[in-house]
């Protein structure tokens, strides 16, 4: 009853958005720019949150930057180029695929390739040690001695 009680409080919670109605532009129009291009920046504190959607004092700063650029007339472009050249293609939630961003592209797939590689790698040594182990003759002392077990066990 519990569980059900805590599933249906989870449900019935609403989201709670990081942008403080302080921070908010007066002008809809602006602040639907600044939102926008807020949810294509990358919280670098949480790092898979937007800075819309973080909590964290940087993400807070950015925020302000962003709507007080627009609000000074600059265009959404020209904020979020100020913002990368400030911190790198690492700030864009996408960012563009260049020499520069390969390993935030292609890492994960690098990642998952060497996983599987070393896995197979794995798997193919205890296989080998397997073999090898159950593949080896008795000796003639180890024939005797079994032999000598099984003689004992049978009485």
């Amino acid at each position: 009853m519990k569980k059900l009680a805590v599933a249906l409080m989870l449900l019935a919670a609403t989201p709670a958005f990081a942008a403080d109605p302080s921070e908010m532009l007066k002008d809809p129009v602006l602040e639907k720019k600044a939102e926008d291009l807020g949810h294509e920046l990358r919280c670098l504190v949480c790092q898979n949150e937007s800075i819309e959607d973080s909590n964290a004092d940087l993400a807070r700063d950015l925020r302000v930057i962003v709507r007080e650029r627009i609000a000074k007339g600059e265009t959404p472009d020209q904020v979020k180029q100020y913002v990368v050249d400030r911190y790198g293609d690492y700030v864009l939630l996408k960012p563009p695929f260049k020499i520069t961003t390969l390993v935030l592209w292609l890492g994960p797939f690098a990642l998952l390739v060497l996983g599987a590689l070393a896995a197979f790698a794995v798997f193919r040594r205890r296989g080998a040690a397997a073999t090898q182990t159950q593949s080896a003759p008795l000796s003639a002392e180890e024939k005797r001695r079994l032999d000598a077990l099984l003689k004992d066990n049978g009485q």
